[in-house]
């Protein structure tokens, strides 16, 4: 009973010195479940173990995806320096002509295409890669660029490569056809993102800035670089070579996601691109220790809130803190609610994949609710079904490691673009539960 309060207490703590910034996220990922551990085991509740095998168990979790983030930093910040994504820039200000509304649905429907590899650092990089400086150059908000990006990999990140498909599949002895189910809600939501979430976020752009019919003249101030220190480090005689490595890059990285003949940890292959355009782009090595200099500070900064983030999860799952609070959840559900079993998995889905990692609420909280939901008449697909519709949230939990990337490159609180995600992405799990139901695949109530 002790070790479930102080669950639910280290994350009200956790969430509140995050939300009222009273602490940084990386201090708050770190002493936050520190001391809540201490005091489990001062309390004698706590799994037995220590502090050191807790945080070391957690930092395996997350190391690799460390490793890999600060050499997928370091190979697009170089192509940034070397203006891969110069032409992109001077299309998309073409195209858009001084209109935010389409600016903001061409990023939409972007950020959903490069989704279509299911992990989310590289969607970050390539869409804030390319964006970016068109926001800057427009005086766009950026919150609006990390809240698209974040909403259309929510979606995106239920294809089963993407990982949590996959570990509902697993756990509940389910096929592939899950996939034919979560379409229709899938279509529809990045059908909301482009063509309702991203117009009316660009109506209040267009209202604060206007429309600006940019002449040829004014096109060109914005495209052309005048900063001598920038124009040194570019190099447009290679955009041709850069191009093809980064395509090479991203598509070997979602095909070998079908392909597993072909599949390489996505860690060497960032590690490789980094070798290769740091070679071909800055043959000098003071220039590449230069680049690698200039960009280290930016991969640190992220690097570090990942490491973090895997010590909060060592010591959240170490002390037994996690169990306890998966436990709480399937005995704090009335029996009276049985009927209604799939949309209470749906509804405890939403808080479960937000403060506990995908692992631990596929592998630790969701066994125990299908158990009781079989006795209640539910199939083990309406089950799975159910239990994904709380990933409309998961992706803004500060247990998801890409999302610093996503905040660093955007300069945006945490806090802030939670508030501001959740409300849109609010729409998206209304408009799974509703197709999911409304089509029959998930009952909206069994008679007991």
């Amino acid at each position: 009973m002790l070790l479930t309060i102080l669950a639910y207490a280290m994350i009200i703590v956790f969430m509140y010195a995050i939300m009222k910034k009273k602490l940084s996220p990386f201090t708050s990922l770190v002493i936050v479940p520190l001391v809540f551990t201490i005091i489990a085991m001062v309390a004698g509740v706590a799994k037995k173990g220590n502090i050191g095998d807790f945080v070391m168990e957690g930092v395996k979790t997350t190391s690799n995806t460390g490793i890999m983030l600060l050499f997928a930093i370091l190979y697009f910040s170089i192509m940034l320096d070397a203006g891969l994504f110069d032409p992109i820039t001077e299309k998309m200000i073409r195209f858009a002509k001084g209109d935010p509304m389409k600016v903001l649905i061409a990023t939409a429907v972007v950020a959903a295409a490069v989704s279509l590899n299911g992990d989310g650092t590289t969607t970050t990089l390539i869409t804030c890669s390319a964006f970016i400086p068109i926001y800057k150059k427009l005086d766009m908000k950026l919150m609006n660029l990390a809240v698209l990006v974040i909403l259309q990999n929510t979606i995106m990140n239920l294809l089963p490569w993407g990982g949590p498909t996959a570990r509902a599949m697993a756990v509940l002895d389910v096929g592939p056809e899950i996939l034919s189910y979560l379409i229709p809600g899938m279509i529809l939501s990045l059908l909301y993102v482009i063509c309702f979430v991203a117009p009316r976020m660009g109506k209040k752009e267009r209202a604060r800035l206007g429309i600006v019919n940019l002449t040829e003249d004014e096109i060109l101030t914005m495209t052309t670089i005048q900063d001598p220190e920038l124009l040194e480090i570019r190099r447009p005689k290679n955009f041709a070579f850069n191009a093809i490595l980064t395509i090479l890059l991203i598509a070997w990285l979602v095909a070998g996601s079908f392909i597993p003949a072909i599949g390489l940890p996505p860690l060497l292959l960032f590690l490789v691109g980094t070798c290769i355009a740091l070679m071909v782009n800055y043959p000098n090595l003071k220039d590449q220790s230069s680049r690698i200099g200039a960009n280290g500070g930016d991969a640190v900064q992220v690097v570090i809130l990942v490491f973090a983030a895997g010590i909060f999860m060592g010591l959240f799952q170490g002390s037994g803190m996690a169990d306890a609070l998966a436990m709480s959840f399937t005995k704090i559900i009335p029996k009276q609610l049985a009927g209604f079993w799939g949309l209470v998995i749906a509804l405890i889905s939403a808080p479960g994949t937000f403060f506990i990692s995908n692992d631990g609420f596929y592998f630790g909280i969701l066994p125990v609710l299908a158990e009781a939901g079989r006795s209640y008449g539910f199939s083990n697909m309406q089950m799975a079904l159910a239990s994904l519709m709380g990933q409309a949230f998961h992706l803004l939990s500060p247990l998801v490691a890409f999302i610093y990337l996503l905040l660093r490159l955007t300069g945006l609180d945490m806090g802030e673009w939670q508030k501001e995600s959740a409300k849109w992405a609010l729409g998206i799990f209304v408009i799974f539960v509703v197709t999911l139901v409304g089509l029959g695949f998930l009952p909206f109530y069994i008679p007991q």
